[in-house]
C-alpha cells in the first residue's frame, strides 16, 4: 500500500464523518515542526508517523507536546520486534497512544478513535 492509497483511504473516512484532515510527508523535522506550528493549534487530533524522528527528534517532540490535541503516534512496522534502539520512542510520553505493526491500518484506526474519543476543539478551550 502506497502513501498516497493511506492518504486517500484516510481521506475518504475522514470526509464520511464530516472531519477535515490535513496531511504532510515530509522527511526534514523542521518541516514536520513548521507544519504542526502553523496547523497543531487548532488541529482536534493529531496523526503523526514520526519514523526515525521516533527515537531522537526531540525538536519534533517538543513541537507536539506544545499542543493540546490528541497525539496519536503510528509505526507501519512492530517497532518493538525490530532493534533495540527502536524499541525507545521520544514521542511517545506525548502523545496519547500508540499504534504499532498493524500495517497501513493503523492510520485507519488512529481516526477512527480520534472521531469517536477526541473532544472537539471548542470543548477544550472551555
Amino acid at each position: 500500500t502506497t502513501l498516497p492509497q493511506i492518504d486517500a483511504a484516510v481521506q475518504e473516512r475522514a470526509a464520511a464523518a464530516g472531519a477535515t484532515l490535513l496531511a504532510l510527508q515530509s522527511n526534514h523535522e523542521g518541516t514536520l515542526i513548521d507544519f504542526l506550528q502553523a496547523e497543531g493549534w487548532d488541529a482536534d487530533g493529531i496523526i503523526i508517523n514520526p519514523g526515525a524522528l521516533t527515537h531522537y527528534g526531540l525538536a519534533l517532540r517538543d513541537a507536539l507536546a506544545s499542543l493540546s490535541a490528541p497525539i496519536i503516534e503510528v509505526h507501519l512496522s512492530n517497532v518493538y520486534k525490530r532493534e533495540a534502539f527502536r524499541h525507545t520512542s521520544v514521542v511517545a510520553p506525548v502523545a496519547t497512544g500508540q499504534i504499532a505493526g498493524l500495517g497501513w491500518r493503523g492510520y485507519m484506526l488512529a481516526l477512527e478513535w480520534l472521531l469517536g474519543e477526541a473532544p472537539p476543539a471548542a470543548a477544550k478551550d472551555s
